[in-house]
């Protein structure tokens, strides 16, 4: 895998400047003031920054929305926090007595989809009733966006999907925050961010439409055509990229991951693998890509100590080339995998 840098373009200006010219007129000879051209210019270049991810060591409902409050974006209007609110059997799901005061702050409703799979959330009677067993009812609003109906919305990058399904209630939100939780993930290799605008964010048929790398888009027969990967992990980057366009150009969506009960599998696996990680922190950041990069980093940089062991982690993302999501994602212009990382503890 090609690690890839961030360019900076670099444009020299050029100034062009008329000569002095004398003309002679009745009564006396006037001297044309220099013309410097300036409307012939062309703009000043615009360099890119390098995105800031923030981070804080302390997992609690008060840094959740100290973390939300270092991007400098409030949340206005109507506003859907996506998470995922955890297949049946999971315990490993962000919790309700951790996201609530975020949820409060920006007076916001849970929002999700069907998933494209057996289990407890794949109808909607056993979606709400995996959301009340959870804790999320009658503690927040929630809405499963596809319940009505689904629409696409456009993909900038269709090498393998033409559009992106979503849940039709998805028109009726201003602001997303996407509140993720990092983990790994059967077959995308991690969970972060990326996934979550994604798979998380698409109806049941949209779901079928990135796995199958626009192969499909119903969910019907699904898994019979799974089976090119990384046009799966493109897919994924594609609809994320869809996602964050739709809220005003990326201006009414920010990103946050929470590193606790990190395990190789996701939140929709029903019996997951034990934790053997220790919890790390929060992360949030504006963009995307640098997000899901940082969590990447935090992991395999991590020196491995007792009750706290990566390998397993790092191999499942290798093994599904993980990766290689933000790395697209980066290609397709979502974001930059390089970032600053500031704490605010």
């Amino acid at each position: 895998m090609n690690m890839k840098k961030t360019l900076f373009g670099k444009i020299a200006l050029s100034v062009m400047m008329t000569s002095a010219l004398m003309l002679c007129s009745c009564g006396g000879t006037t001297t044309k003031t220099q013309e410097t051209a300036e409307s012939q210019l062309p703009p000043p270049t615009t360099e890119k920054v390098t995105p800031t991810v923030f981070v804080t060591r302390d997992i609690s409902p008060e840094s959740l929305v100290r973390i939300y409050k270092a991007l400098g974006r409030p949340a206005t209007g109507r506003v859907a926090v996506k998470i995922s609110t955890g297949e049946a059997g999971n315990p490993n799901y962000l919790k309700p007595a951790l996201i609530k005061n975020l949820v409060d702050e920006v007076k916001g409703t849970i929002v999700e989809c069907n998933t494209a799979y057996g289990g407890k959330r794949a109808t909607f009677e056993a979606h709400w009733q995996t959301i009340r067993d959870h804790g999320f009812l009658p503690t927040f609003k929630v809405d499963l966006m596809d319940e009505e109906g689904e629409f696409n919305i456009p993909v900038k990058d269709t090498t393998h999907i033409k559009y992106d399904i979503v849940g039709s209630h998805l028109k009726n939100y201003d602001f997303m925050i996407n509140l993720a939780h990092f983990k790994g993930h059967p077959m995308g290799g991690l969970g972060g961010a990326i996934k979550n605008a994604s798979i998380g964010v698409a109806s049941a048929n949209g779901k079928a439409n990135i796995h199958t790398a626009g192969y499909q888009q119903v969910v019907e027969g699904l898994w019979s055509h799974v089976d090119d990967q990384d046009g799966f992990l493109e897919s994924m980057a594609a609809a994320a990229q869809a996602v964050h366009e739709y809220f005003d150009g990326g201006r009414k969506v920010l990103y946050i991951a929470v590193m606790n009960n990190m395990t190789v599998d996701c939140d929709c696996v029903a019996n997951p693998e034990p934790v053997k990680l220790k919890d790390y922190g929060i992360l949030a950041s504006l963009d995307p890509v640098a997000l899901d990069q940082a969590c990447v980093d935090i992991i395999f940089n991590m020196t491995p100590s007792e009750g706290n062991d990566n390998k397993p982690l790092m191999e499942r993302i290798n093994r599904q080339h993980g990766i290689h999501t933000i790395e697209h994602a980066e290609k397709i212009g979502l974001g930059s995998r390089k970032y600053n990382l500031k704490s605010i503890d």
